[in-house]
């Protein structure tokens, strides 16, 4: 739908200095109800779920109209709270004076309506944006302003927990789709003045609702406008998810690292606020983007701050192992069957030879195909609905496993390998995505170059993340450069009194955290 308030254009050379001052009053509120309501029904004429209500304001004699889009307001809320107080008649012997009698929409506003939220406008564009939001206008006869009342009524899913990050010990709730559930949700963790909520709108053709969330006195400046500046130098026609936002704020665009983080839990975005980050939430989807985001964050998660160090910290170092097997595995059993015999115990060696007679495919190509085959089992899983995905996800597995082990195709230490590469791959749904990529650019080399190749990809893989920064943030901090305050909390979690320090490679000001 697109939003025409304007008059056909001035065709006349001498008439062109009046073309935008009869634009502008095309965009305004007429004291007129009728050509008001005449306009909105123009705007809207191919939709038929606004809604036109007329009724009279006994109190001011005067005719008036109300519009919302159904579905998407309260009616109950509307029948309250707007028809109810304005359509009463004033019983005699109990009408009381009011300040605001020379001025019709401010008693209106003041004595007579009792929602919360009302707000006033004389333009047309933004009534119209108003409607769709969900909001109720009211047109007063005689009146150039316009009363928004704001009941928005349309249902959103419940706050369920997130499917994505879940705990054993912490938190269970999870965002919604609703952005004003979600700052809501917020704020009961951050109970803050110094919270701040900047409201900000996308999409030229969706108007979505975005909310940049920080605390004033920890966030930096500077990183706060760098934000607001990315954001604002977006342009496109529709924002539907937040990871369209993502794609044109982030640093390094064509990199497989994310420098953006993204999450489902309210939580983690408060602690994230708490250390000087800032936060994007967009209304339709429960990922809530925060920046700047490390390395380090994709192997940290919410349940480590709520378990004893030392069981957070094995938890980490085990994501670590784990993240090394799922990208390295695969290359090294191709290393060790095409080059470096010398690695394996004999007994081992034998039976790898004899597990591989027969196979007609080098240990790279069948490690290849066999990863392929993983991913489009796993990508049917989750595709699916979720009882016959986890039946094709297990069976699929076992079924193609045992298959093509007695068919000849692969051996079975190249089954277990795959298996152990897909499990530890679950340990960091975060990083899912990047290690397919490393796993085959390790993969590639360990075929051309052996053990040697290996090397030289960790190498390249290092640097390229030493060379990544997040909103001017080092992506590799704080391992490099190395801040010691900041160690306290990256493979190793360290006690909570113990980490006195707000992560200085973020921090600005108030780098001492409060209560020490």
């Amino acid at each position: 739908m697109v939003l025409q308030f304007t008059q056909s254009a001035n065709t006349g050379p001498e008439q062109k200095a009046d073309s935008g001052a009869a634009q502008e009053s095309a965009c305004q509120v007429s004291p007129d109800i009728r050509a008001n309501q005449k306009q909105l029904r123009e705007v809207f004429d191919k939709s038929q779920d606004i809604i036109f209500r007329d009724f009279a304001i006994p109190h001011l004699h005067r005719e008036a109209f109300l519009c919302f889009i159904n579905g998407m307001a309260d009616v109950e809320r509307i029948d309250q709270y707007i028809l109810q107080p304005l359509m009463q008649k004033p019983v005699k012997g109990q009408v009381r004076r009011s300040r605001y009698r020379g001025n019709c929409l401010q008693r209106v506003k003041k004595d007579l309506l009792g929602s919360a939220g009302i707000t006033e406008t004389n333009v047309f564009q933004e009534v119209a944006r108003q409607l769709l939001a969900g909001n109720t206008a009211v047109f007063i006869d005689r009146s150039p302003q316009v009363l928004i009342v704001h009941t928005e009524g349309f249902s959103y899913r419940a706050i369920e927990e997130p499917g994505t990050e879940t705990v054993v010990r912490g938190s269970r709730e999870g965002f919604t789709e609703n952005i004003t559930v979600n700052i809501t949700m917020l704020r009961r963790r951050v109970r803050n003045t110094d919270l701040v909520v900047e409201k900000m709108q996308l999409g030229e053709q969706t108007n979505t609702n975005l909310v940049i969330a920080y605390l004033e006195n920890l966030a930096n400046p500077e990183l706060v406008a760098e934000v607001k500046k990315r954001i604002q130098q977006i342009k496109i026609d529709a924002v539907l998810d937040s990871g369209y936002v993502e794609q044109y704020i982030e640093d390094q665009k064509y990199s497989i690292f994310s420098t953006v983080g993204s999450t489902e839990k309210p939580d983690v975005v408060a602690g994230k606020l708490l250390e000087g980050r800032v936060a994007v939430f967009c209304d339709g989807t429960p990922f809530v983007l925060t920046v700047p985001f490390l390395f380090i964050e994709s192997l940290q998660s919410s349940e480590d701050y709520y378990l004893r160090p030392i069981a957070a910290s094995f938890m980490r170092l085990i994501r670590v192992f784990s993240l090394l097997m799922t990208i390295a595995l695969p290359a090294l059993y191709v290393t060790v069957s095409m080059y470096h015999y010398e690695m394996v115990p004999t007994i081992l060696l034998i039976t790898m030879a004899a597990t591989r007679e027969g196979i007609p495919f080098p240990p790279f190509l069948e490690a290849f195909i066999m990863g392929i085959a993983f991913e489009i089992i796993r990508e049917a899983g989750i595709r699916m609905p979720r009882p016959v995905g986890q039946a094709i996800s297990i069976v699929g597995a076992l079924v193609l496993g045992e298959t093509a082990v007695n068919a000849g195709v692969v051996s079975s230490p190249m089954v277990i390998v795959v298996a152990i590469t897909a499990i530890t791959d679950f340990v960091n749904p975060s990083l899912t995505t990047t290690t397919v990529f490393l796993r085959i650019f390790l993969l590639a080399l360990a075929a051309v170059l052996g053990l040697y190749g290996i090397l030289i990809g960790f190498f390249f893989i290092l640097a390229h993340i030493c060379s990544l920064r997040s909103f001017g943030a080092p992506y590799l901090s704080p391992l490099a450069p190395v801040n010691r305050s900041g160690l306290k909390d990256t493979l190793i979690r360290s006690s909570l009194w113990l980490m006195k320090q707000r992560p200085s490679y973020i921090q600005w000001k108030h780098s001492r955290r409060r209560g020490e």
